[in-house]
């Protein structure tokens, strides 16, 4: 009898442990089978997310808090993409570099995806480009405004590109691609919604910006933007443009002067004082901090804060 029941043992003992290593390899498997997505700022790494669900595992190249226009990247991350299954950035004109990705990274083995690809991007004004010390920002010119990301209908025509070329890439994932890209845009269809009950009646369309990030935003919406500085927030304005603000600031009566938080905002502070106006945050999303991703902000928290932050001088 004590023979039998230490055969029936050892037999459940057998099933268990090969059913815990059946379900560990699954697992293993499982992991394995997951797409490698490299992502280069803040908002293409939540866009990518959000239609990659569980079928990808989905980085940020460039750290978090970090200004992505002056970025570049080192060979370890050069190593990262070209490990990748897939490479999304916004456009060359904010990550200057990708051209120097062209003769490394195999397209057999890495699709570069360029989310703004099919949107008509912007000219810069002759103030936004026009000033700058060429030796000092060479290589980070930016001829065109890349800021799309800004204007949540734009937006979704980025996660649209990044959905249809992880669709050509890996068509097995089409539906779960399909499925994800649709309830995302469904949020941000609900966004734009928002921008327009909250600013069609709007007497006061004009707001003044750190810098010119908020121009696509503004033109979708029916708004003016006057900046401060240009494209790249590192551009410093001259004396005689800031005398040109602040005369604007008190014709317009603007009342708000927005300035972001992962910036330098001395020169909105200067403008905001010597006209005696309001400062308030609006962030153009190039990048979040880990303690912001960490608090569980989200391109959409944030441009719906952006919103209510536009509607204390847009009234």
């Amino acid at each position: 009898m004590k023979k039998i029941l230490l055969t029936t043992a050892l037999l459940l003992g057998g099933v268990l442990l090969g059913a815990c290593g059946q379900q560990e390899a699954t697992s293993q498997s499982s992991d394995a089978e997951k797409l490698s997505i490299v992502t280069t700022f803040y908002p293409m790494y939540e866009f990518t997310k959000e239609v990659a669900g569980e079928a990808a595992d989905v980085s940020l190249l460039i750290p978090a808090g970090t200004e992505p226009h002056d970025y570049e990247p080192s060979a370890k991350d050069m190593t990262k993409i070209m490990d990748a299954d897939a490479f999304v950035y916004n456009s060359p004109e904010l990550e200057t570099w990708v051209a120097s990705l062209t003769d490394s990274v195999d397209p057999e083995q890495t699709a570069v995806i360029e989310a703004a690809k099919n949107i008509q991007l912007v000219e810069g004004t002759e103030e936004e480009h026009g000033h700058e010390d060429e030796d000092s920002h060479e290589g980070h010119d930016h001829m065109y405004d890349p800021h799309v990301w800004t204007d949540p209908v734009l937006a979704i025509q980025e996660v649209e590109t990044i959905r249809d070329d992880l669709i050509a890439k890996f068509p097995e994932q089409k539906a779960t691609f399909t499925e994800n890209a649709a309830a995302y845009i469904e949020k941000l269809s609900a966004l734009d919604e928002a921008y327009q009950a909250a600013l069609k009646d709007a007497t006061q369309r004009t707001f003044v910006t750190q810098h010119a990030a908020f121009g696509y935003l503004a033109r979708q919406y029916d708004l003016v933007e006057e900046s401060i500085s240009g494209i790249s927030p590192d551009q410093e304005p001259t004396p005689s443009r800031l005398a040109e603000l602040k005369e604007y600031v008190e014709e317009k009566q603007v009342k708000v002067i927005y300035f972001e938080e992962n910036a330098s905002s001395k020169v909105a502070e200067t403008l905001a004082s010597e006209t005696g106006v309001e400062l308030a945050v609006l962030n153009p999303l190039e990048s979040l901090t880990q303690e912001q991703m960490d608090n569980g902000e989200t391109y959409l928290s944030v441009m719906e804060d952006n919103l209510a932050a536009l509607q204390k001088s847009i009234h």
